[in-house]
């Protein structure tokens, strides 16, 4: 029977390398492109990842191999679970010099849209579990945030600035439509007339507005939808569980409808791949009301590089190498470059034709005329359970 063999080995020298600061040469296969790191596509029917390799903190590499039976398409296929996250905190804290907040909220670890090019994928090797399938397999929930967020929002040296929810992983990925974590923060912030930005891709988003149109009737919300191309058959294949399109279209549209601020994101830009869409994005979007506009171009930081460049051998083998070359013109010779003001852009004469070519498109259809600002000015501090009220409240 199959078995899945467990070499104990040192954090240092175990599991392949993933290092950005010397990469492989363009067409040569990292490990985790072998044939046998795949997981069988019937397995992972439905999922982005082609494999599902250890964490690079892990001290096995478990590696499925066929012992002679011929059994190993009798394992079971990638279910979706979902465990409980009982953080103590729900509002993470950054001073990244190139982002335009400094706070944000992830309702759920990992995210079963399954976007292979997700830069979140790394995170979920915190926690013992691969970036590859079990990224987009085994979630985490955080139940208590809603009532986590309430007490942080009532402690006296909380100073209201906008929150950022889904620029990690999607608040609105399926398992939302259960569990409804990001209504219940959401009932929050409109209570506490708390500003928030949100990014997804998900049409579920629609469901919640009537809130979202309550709180930008107050200047209190923006939302970004993430449109990463108008083809329905790429957008399965590389984001194969979030929204098509078309759904992602519609959501902008009701949502502008509905007066609430919108913003397009064409992100992220894969050279070769879907740069050539940028104008139709942007159109599509203008004529759904969409007033707003921005981009991001493919980032491969950590395992995200090797799951990429999986998934790329498999789905489209004769532009490999000419993505990765392009990659690198963009990002200094390396496939990756986390330096500040850089990571989102890239450099060179490609990642400014790039821009350019976005600006000009934002121009012809009246993006980015004006910016859509939220206030502080309607916060009220959530009184704590038990709180004594003040002599003149």
């Amino acid at each position: 029977m199959s078995q899945v063999s467990r070499a104990k080995t040192s954090r240092t020298a175990s599991l392949p390398p993933v290092s950005v600061s010397s990469p492989p040469p363009v067409g040569a296969v990292a490990p985790f492109g072998e044939p046998e790191a795949l997981v069988d596509k019937q397995r992972r029917r439905g999922r982005g990842a082609q494999s599902n390799t250890s964490g690079r903190y892990e001290a096995e590499a478990r590696v499925a191999f066929d012992d002679g039976w011929q059994s190993l398409e009798d394992l079971p296929a990638f279910k979706t679970s979902v465990s409980v996250d009982t953080a103590r905190k729900v509002i993470t804290r950054n001073d990244s010099p190139d982002i335009g907040f400094d706070r944000s909220i992830n309702p759920y670890r990992g995210c079963e849209h399954g976007c292979v090019y997700c830069f979140a994928r790394p995170t979920h090797a915190y926690m013992g579990l691969s970036p590859g399938l079990d990224f987009e397999s085994k979630l985490f929930a955080k139940p208590d945030a809603p009532s986590l967020l309430e007490k942080e929002l009532a402690t006296a040296d909380y100073e209201p600035r906008m929150i950022a929810i889904g620029t990690n992983t999607d608040p609105y990925q399926p398992i939302e439509r259960e569990h409804q974590i990001m209504r219940g923060i959401l009932e929050v912030l409109e209570r506490a007339g708390h500003p928030v930005g949100i990014v997804t891709k998900s049409a579920l988003v629609m469901r919640d507005i009537d809130i979202l149109s309550r709180m930008a009737k107050r200047n209190l919300v923006k939302v970004a939808l993430s449109v990463t191309t108008m083809d329905p058959k790429l957008a399965r294949t590389m984001e194969p569980r979030a929204a098509t399109p078309a759904r992602r279209l519609e959501a902008l549209r009701a949502l502008s409808e509905a007066g609430v601020p919108t913003t397009v994101m064409v992100a992220p830009i894969i050279p070769a791949l879907n740069d050539n869409e940028i104008e139709r994005i942007l159109d599509a979007a203008a004529h759904a009301g969409v007033k707003e506009a921005s981009y991001v171009l493919l980032r491969l930081p950590l395992e995200v590089r090797d799951l990429f460049r999986e998934w790329l051998i498999a789905n489209y083998p004769d532009r490999y190498r000419h993505i990765f070359t392009l990659i690198r013109d963009m990002r200094g010779g390396r496939d990756y470059d986390s330096q500040w003001n850089t990571r989102m852009k890239g450099t060179g004469p490609l990642a400014w034709m790039i821009g350019r070519r976005f600006e000009i498109a934002c121009g012809k259809v009246g993006m980015n005329k004006r910016r859509a600002r939220l206030t502080t000015e309607h916060f009220a501090r959530p009184k704590r359970g038990g709180q004594q009220l003040g002599l003149f409240d």
